[in-house]
């Protein structure tokens, strides 16, 4: 039975900060306690614990426009942040779990804003049919959360630009995201904002669980520890290091000949590289598959390593701008 509750608010725009803090909170809460964390990330695509990233979204335009790719623990789909997207944890011990109370608190902050909101059969939290609450879980070591994002005033072009996936053919391991229509709330109550929103959540965390809250501060926490869980969320080896093997391929016809450039993709660096093409240079494939083996799949590192081939320039451009196409 939840005896008290606590809020704390983020400060940081730090995917893995965020992501971090939002563990050590799970660590710390006690039984008969809950908490809720308010946070913000910007320019974030967040997949879930099992996702295969280039699957998800587009990797390399995200990085090249400065934004930040980054893995949860829980499951689910991928999903996108801004600044105009205010997130939540509810985080507590498996015994206080109660997932309906959870997303009461989201209904009636909707609700003080002459939103009509409802809870849907697949945990979700929708407004006129329309999604602007997704919703993930994660339960470990008798502890729990659940998460999720409010969408106030998303970029909903963003949404569409990084979350479709490589123009590419990609035959890949890993859950798939569920796209649904969805709503930005600021439609249904033009004077919202994250912050005004915050505020009525912590209001609602309050009237559904009948208690007041206390404010928990970020200085007060462990920092050591979130600091090493914020470098563990940026690593390479956690953004990609999943066992999930992929295979790439892209084709195009030039002057020159036809070309299909197949990759094999596993830990987020390719190990076998096949090319078949009907160019009348007989060195084409060799020196493509010699030059790609054993290198970082990013376009960076894509484009770096063709560029220092000795490839012809015509053909060699050629293919770099064949996978530019791919947006990888």
């Amino acid at each position: 039975m939840i005896e008290k509750i606590a809020v704390c608010q983020g400060h940081s725009l730090d995917p893995y900060y965020n992501l971090a803090l939002e563990e050590v909170l799970l660590n710390k809460v006690q039984q008969g306690e809950c908490i809720l964390y308010l946070w913000q990330n910007a320019n974030t695509v967040v997949i879930g614990r099992n996702q295969n990233p280039w699957r998800e979204c587009r990797v390399g335009p995200l990085e090249e426009d400065g934004g930040h790719l980054a893995r949860r623990l829980s499951g689910g789909g991928a999903v996108y942040h801004d600044t105009g997207n205010l997130n939540f944890t509810f985080l507590c011990s498996d015994k206080d779990y109660n997932l309906q109370k959870h997303l009461s608190v989201i209904v009636e902050a909707c609700r003080a804003n002459g939103i009509a909101a409802e809870i849907s059969g697949r945990n979700d939290v929708l407004a006129q049919g329309c999604k602007f609450s997704g919703n993930a879980f994660y339960h470990h070591g008798g502890k729990s959360y659940h998460h999720g994002t409010l969408m106030v005033d998303v970029n909903l072009e963003q949404v569409e630009h990084y979350l479709s996936p490589s123009p590419a053919k990609l035959k890949a391991k890993g859950v798939a995201s569920v796209r649904s229509r969805v709503i930005n709330l600021r439609e249904l109550a033009p004077s919202m904002t994250c912050k005004s929103l915050s505020k009525d959540m912590v209001s609602a965390f309050e009237k559904v669980y009948s208690l007041e809250s206390k404010e928990l501060r970020i200085e007060d926490l462990d920092s050591n520890a979130v600091e090493h869980l914020r470098q563990r969320n940026a690593s390479k080896e956690w953004l990609y290091g999943r066992d999930l093997p992929m295979n790439f391929s892209c084709s195009e016809r030039f002057p020159w000949g036809e070309i299909v450039l197949d990759l094999g993709i596993e830990r987020g660096q390719i190990n076998k590289v096949r090319v078949y093409t009907d160019s009348m240079d007989w060195q084409l494939a060799a020196i493509l598959e010699q030059a790609l083996t054993n290198i970082e799949f990013s376009m960076n590192q894509l484009f770096q390593t063709l560029t220092a081939t000795e490839l012809k320039p015509d053909i060699r451009q050629d293919i770099i701008n064949l996978l530019a196409k791919q947006e990888i």
